[in-house]
Order: structure tokens, then C-alpha cells, then sequence
């Protein structure tokens, strides 16, 4: 841990940061609320004078890096100031205070192993332009590592930091790297103290590497010097790892399959560029940031097309197969119509058939109840006009030509026979017994033509003597259909006499072939007796 100490007069000393090779860093703070980040490199300064190589060394790249802040850059950190430390003599730089993780932090858990395609793009995009910046004004970065490129939580922008080794001098650069620097991302001719534009390009290779891959191609197995050696040695003669092969195996367990083919599908461009980078070779590399930048907005480009394209193709499919659904839509609308009006007319059908049907229901009472019509031959009719002739004859006989007798008691009976009892069913002009209210919708009285026959009152005896051959014991009933009297228990016998449902009760006498015997009382007083269909009665207390 770096020790605290007074940095100069007006910075507050808030803490170290981290601590490296190539020196510490702190969190200071500026008289007033500005924070900022106090690079202190590790080689005093004896004299601040021309005596001095290592003063003179520092001032000259402090200028470089006045150069960079000349024209400032999204990508870049801003150099604020540089001075010698009150206390040990010690070269700093101060530079804006970056809020947000590293890439090294942003690899680690709870963040995924590797970064996606797009997101990996937009590093190298960051990255090649702050290279870019920093090569124009002849700035050499020196550590480019994954620990010195911070993600601008405020402004959404990977920033390169930490310039330390730009303003050392070769031999403290030399010195710095043997004991001190992140061999992983050192390219081969870093072993030998020489710095290269090429340099700071194998270096962003690495980082890329690492993004993609979820780890650096030669990774140090503790920190003892063997490890290190042994990294230098694979950085300088042996070739990457298969990229795509790491990746596969490094792929989040939170991701899903399709997520996980998609993020496989790397551009060739973007692997090349890795590749490329990585050359053991500084000649075969990009020659610096301007042309690794150039190279990069091509890629770029070109998967910005291909995405177009895309989007073309399937926004031409897409049509297509809206045209076809159209069409589709137009049949299954027509055969809707169609099936629509099928459902009208079936509707209009049942309409008329329920119709009928209540038509059917109300009529069927009568339709029951009309007299069987009788036929009668032409010899048959004959012979009974013959013996009716024949009576009459007899009759005008006995009435004019045969002397006249006394037959008083025949003569009453006869005109009892012809006299109708106070109970007759014959009511005058075929009217009904009573026209009382009905509890129904409709009451249709068909009317039915008289068949000639005797009226129940005429044949009152007859109906009366059926009746007393089968008693039941009296019960009270209401009409709820219309009931046309019956001479007696048969349907051929009905009169046109009939009763309409309503208020008034009738009371049974005897019963026989589904027909009762009823007696009826009018409004009037007048009894009237006959036979009912028993299917149009209904007992009062089931009323």
C-alpha cells in the first residue's frame, strides 16, 4: 500500500488508489470541491535543474502531454497539472478522477466472463481513437492494460488513464517493466526497454483478446519471477490460443441458447484485426492508432451494411409474407360473409319453424278433438230413406185413418221425452256457457260446424246413466283449454257447445275413456251437464 503523504501545497491528499510499478496513484482533491487522480512516479528528483536527467526527462514529456490536452478528447483523461511532491521529490502527474469500474473489474463476477460482440466493438472503436489522439501528439502510452481503461459511468466512454511510463525515462521504463509491469500485456520488444508506436497497438490486441475470449492468450501463474519469464518468453515465440474455441468455453452460464449463438457469430474482420495486433512482428502490425482506427471504422461500416441488409431482406420478406396474409385475411373475410348469411337464412328458418310449431301447439287440442268423418253408401242411404217412408206411413196411418185412442200415459211420456231436463247442455244460438277471462297469450276458439247431432241436453238420459255406471268421488277442476261438451265418452259425440278456460270451476261426477262427467254452474245460475276430455281439465289444487 502506498504510504500518504503531503502531495504539494493546495492538492489534499484523500488516499492511495493503487499502486504499480510505474508508481502510485492517488485520490486527491483541489482546494475547493474539484476530486482528481495524482499519478506519483517512483524515481525522485534530486535537483530541479538541467543538472538532472531525470528532471529534464520529465519536463519533456510533460510537454507531450500538454500537446494531448491541447485538443481534448472523449476517450482520453485530461492532464490538469504536474509538479514535484513537497515531501520526497517525487515527479506527479494530476489528471481528472474517473467514476466507474475498470475492465478488469467489469470481467470479474457479478459482470459476465467475456463482453458481447457489440459491446467489444465499441471498446476497440473507444480505444483506437484515444491512440489515435495520443500518436498525433507523438505520445507513447506504454501500459496499456486492462487496469487502465476505466467505463465513464456518466458519460457511457471507455478513457484510457495512468500515462506513467510515457514520461520515464528508457532506463526507468526498462526498470519498471523487469520488476513491475503487467507482463501480460506487454508486447516482445517491451522486454528489451524499446517502445513503439506498434507497442500501445499489441497492447489494445491484448485487451481485445481478453474481452472476447474472457482471458489474456498467455496468462502469469503467480508472481514469482519464473511466471514472468515464462509469459515474456510465450509473448515473443509462441503463437495465440484459437480465440473462438476460449470463447465458447467461456460463455456465461446466464445466457441463453440463442443469445449464446448469436454472441459466437464474431466477425472474421474483428478476429483478424486481433490477430494482427498480436504479431510477433512490430512491422506487420497496425503502424499506430491512426491506422488500427482506420481499420476499425471499416469494420464497422461493413457490419453496418451487412446489418442493412439484413434488415432489407427481412423487411422484403417481411412484405411478402404480408401480402400473403392479406390475401389470406380477404378469403377467410369473404367466407365469413358467406358463412354469415348461411347463419341469417338458417335463423330466418328457425324463426318459421318455431312459429308453426306454436301454431302447431294451439291447434292441436282441436285437431284432436274434431269429429272422424263418416261416410254412408248410396244403398245403405237408400234402404233408410225407404224404411223412414215406411215409418211415416205408419205414423200418418195411425194419426188420420186408425180411430183415435185414449192413451194419456203414453202421451205424457212422450212429452216428458221431449221436454229438456233444467240440467240440458243446450245452450241457444251455439253460444259458449261462459266467456270468461283467460290467463294464456292467445286463445284461438276454431270454430267447428255443428255435425247435426243430438245436443248433450237431448241426450241427457243417456249421458246420465254412463255417468252413474262409473262413479268417482267429486272433484273440483278448472278449464285450462278449450272443452267442447260430449253427449257422452266419446269423441265422434261432441256438440258445438264448449267452455273457455277462465276463473270458473266444474265439478266431477264420474269418469270413463279419459272423458268426466261435469257439472258446470254459469254466472246465470243455469247448470249445465255433459262429458269433458279429462287433458283439458286440471285439478284446482294442481292449478
Amino acid at each position: 500500500m502506498a504510504k500518504v503523504f503531503t502531495i504539494t501545497e493546495g492538492l489534499e491528499n484523500l488516499g492511495a488508489l493503487k499502486s504499480g510499478g510505474q508508481g502510485s496513484v492517488y485520490k486527491a482533491r483541489r482546494t475547493g470541491e474539484i476530486i482528481t487522480a495524482i499519478k506519483i512516479l517512483p524515481t525522485p528528483i534530486a535537483s530541479e535543474t538541467d543538472e538532472d536527467k531525470n528532471f529534464i526527462s520529465f519536463q519533456n514529456e510533460v510537454q507531450k502531454l500538454k500537446k494531448v490536452n491541447e485538443s481534448p478528447n472523449p476517450n482520453v483523461v485530461s492532464i490538469v497539472a504536474s509538479g514535484i511532491t513537497t515531501s520526497g521529490n517525487l515527479p506527479y502527474i494530476e489528471m481528472e478522477y474517473i467514476e466507474g469500474p475498470d475492465l478488469g473489474e467489469l470481467l470479474t463476477p457479478p459482470y459476465d466472463t467475456i463482453f458481447t460482440i457489440k459491446e467489444v466493438i465499441k471498446v476497440a472503436d473507444h480505444l483506437s481513437n484515444a491512440l489515435a489522439h495520443c500518436h498525433r501528439a507523438d505520445i507513447k502510452h506504454g501500459d496499456i492494460k486492462s487496469n487502465n481503461v476505466k467505463f465513464n459511468q456518466r458519460t457511457g466512454n471507455y478513457i484510457l488513464l495512468d500515462f506513467g511510463l510515457s514520461i520515464m525515462s528508457d532506463e526507468q521504463r526498462r526498470t519498471s517493466i523487469r520488476h513491475a509491469g503487467a507482463i501480460e500485456f506487454m508486447a516482445p520488444e517491451q522486454n528489451m526497454g524499446v517502445m513503439y508506436f506498434e507497442t500501445d497497438v499489441y497492447s489494445l490486441g491484448i485487451i481485445l483478446f481478453e474481452l472476447l475470449a474472457g482471458t489474456v492468450p498467455f496468462p502469469l501463474n503467480g508472481k514469482g519471477e519464473m511466471g514472468r519469464n515464462l509469459v515474456m518468453l510465450a509473448h515473443m515465440e509462441t503463437a495465440p490460443p484459437d480465440l473462438l474455441a476460449l470463447r465458447k468455453e467461456a460463455m456465461p452460464s446466464g445466457w441463453d441458447f440463442d443469445k449464446k449463438e448469436r454472441e459466437m457469430q464474431v466477425p472474421s474482420w474483428l478476429i483478424q484485426m486481433v490477430y494482427r495486433c498480436l504479431d510477433k512482428e512490430p512491422s506487420k502490425r497496425f503502424l499506430n492508432g491512426m491506422e488500427l482506427q482506420t481499420f476499425i471504422y471499416s469494420g464497422i461500416i461493413a457490419e453496418e451494411h451487412k446489418t442493412v441488409n439484413r434488415s432489407t431482406e427481412q423487411l422484403t420478406i417481411a412484405r411478402t409474407q404480408g401480402l400473403q396474409l392479406k390475401k389470406e385475411i380477404e378469403i377467410l373475410e369473404s367466407r365469413a360473409t358467406e358463412k354469415d348469411s348461411l347463419i341469417e337464412n338458417l335463423q330466418t328458418q328457425v324463426e318459421l319453424k318455431d312459429k308453426a310449431i306454436e301454431q302447431y301447439q294451439y291447434a292441436d287440442n282441436y285437431n284432436l278433438l274434431k269429429p272422424k268423418k263418416t261416410g254412408i253408401s248410396k244403398g245403405l242411404f237408400f234402404m233408410v230413406l225407404f224404411i223412414a217412408l215406411g215409418a211415416g206411413g205408419i205414423t200418418a196411418y195411425d194419426s188420420f185413418i186408425r180411430p183415435h185412442k185414449n192413451n194419456n200415459k203414453d202421451s205424457t211420456m212422450q212429452i216428458q221425452g221431449s221436454i229438456n231436463p233444467p240440467d240440458s247442455l243446450a245452450t241457444p244460438d251455439d253460444k259458449p256457457l261462459k266467456k270468461a277471462k283467460t290467463k294464456f297469450k292467445k286463445n284461438i276458439a276454431l270454430p267447428i260446424k255443428s255435425t247435426g247431432r243430438e245436443q248433450p241436453g237431448q241426450s241427457y238420459e243417456n249421458g246420465k246413466q254412463a255417468a252413474e255406471n262409473n262413479p268417482v268421488p267429486e272433484k273440483e277442476y278448472r278449464v285450462i283449454h278449450t272443452a267442447y261438451l260430449h253427449v257422452s265418452p266419446a269423441a265422434y259425440t261432441r256438440s258445438t257447445t264448449y267452455i273457455i278456460p277462465g276463473d270458473e270451476t266444474v265439478t266431477a261426477i264420474k269418469e270413463k275413456n279419459n272423458f268426466i262427467y261435469v257439472t258446470f254452474i254459469n254466472t246465470e245460475g243455469k247448470t249445465t251437464k255433459g262429458w269433458l276430455l279429462k287433458k283439458n281439465l286440471r285439478l284446482v289444487n294442481q292449478y
